[in-house]
């Protein structure tokens, strides 16, 4: 096990050396903008599928009202603005404040789970024609500490095992929280297995230490942060390696990263989504939420 967690933290050096000792800014790389007006912020994204020249995502709104879109699906292709198909949410009660979004790993037809603010948590499949929502449960996560304020869920299989990570979202005066947990997915319950506090460098006013989460199949946690200045902003927002999640004797264990490198540093956008997208096409992709200025979306040129 110990050569495991020597591998983790190889990989996590070498991330942070592959972006060399400084954040990347990344005001050159060309944001998408997706939908304007404060009812299109992106809150969670899901890798989707992958055609030839062409991503797909499913992403939430964190609205709030009837009437108001909760899911939706984007289209990215070459040079292309991106594509918004929305999506009905079905004849379920409609979720309220919806901040997170992932993909179930390991099944063989394409289902996912958002997750809201408060704890409640969407099992969903989409249909083949991508037209239609079926939901599979309705849970809500265990053991929440009162005040608690969600920003980021994701779901990764590791060694056979379905771990699943939440993330309560801090404040400037209080740090945020990542939870982790085994997941039964045929009874959608929890097990609660530990958690982390965390504080980020930056932004550094107003700040959202976790604004989304995703983790990847080697275990190492990925981040987002937000700084958040009202709905006209101004915004900034960074990406961090968190650490990494491996199993020990049945158990996760979380090895925190106690000296957190943005990854990269936007100006102007708050960040609350991202997702990692597999294969030569790949990488990280980032959605925004910026309130009255709408959503874009930005990613490696070659993933578009």
């Amino acid at each position: 096990m110990q050569t495991l967690n020597a591998l983790a933290l190889t990989l996590i050096v070498g991330i942070t050396l592959t972006v060399s000792p400084f954040a990347q800014p990344v005001q050159a790389q060309p944001w998408r903008p997706v939908r304007g007006s404060i009812l299109f912020g992106i809150s969670g994204m899901a890798f989707l599928e992958q055609q030839q020249g062409s991503t797909s995502f499913l992403i939430v709104h964190d609205n709030k009202g009837v009437g108001e879109g909760r899911l939706a699906m984007i289209t990215l292709t070459d040079e292309q603005a991106p594509e918004y198909f929305p999506l009905n949410w079905s004849n379920q009660p409609l979720p309220i404040d919806l901040e997170a979004l992932t993909a179930v790993p390991g099944q063989s037809e394409p289902t996912f789970m958002a997750l809201t603010s408060s704890g409640t948590v969407y099992h969903f499949r989409l249909s083949a024609n991508h037209q239609d929502v079926s939901f599979l449960n309705i849970f809500n996560l265990p053991n929440l500490p009162e005040g608690t304020n969600l920003e980021g869920f994701a779901l990764q299989q590791i060694n056979d095992k379905l771990l699943a990570v939440w993330a309560h979202r801090g404040n400037t005066e209080e740090p945020g929280v990542l939870y982790w947990g085994f997941l039964d997915l045929k009874n959608d319950e929890i097990t609660p297995q530990g958690s982390a506090r965390l504080t980020v460098p930056f932004p550094v006013s107003n700040v959202r230490h976790i604004s989304d989460v995703k983790v990847d199949s080697a275990g190492i946690v990925y981040i987002t942060s937000a700084s958040d200045n009202g709905d006209d902003g101004p915004f900034q927002s960074a990406v961090y390696v968190a650490g990494v999640l491996s199993l020990q004797d049945n158990r996760i264990v979380f090895q925190q990263n106690q000296t957190l490198v943005p990854i990269y540093r936007l100006n102007y956008h708050k960040v609350e989504a991202i997702e990692l997208v597999p294969g030569t096409a790949g990488g990280i992709i980032l959605g925004t939420d910026d309130e009255n200025m709408g959503s874009s979306v930005w990613g490696f040129d070659r993933m578009f």
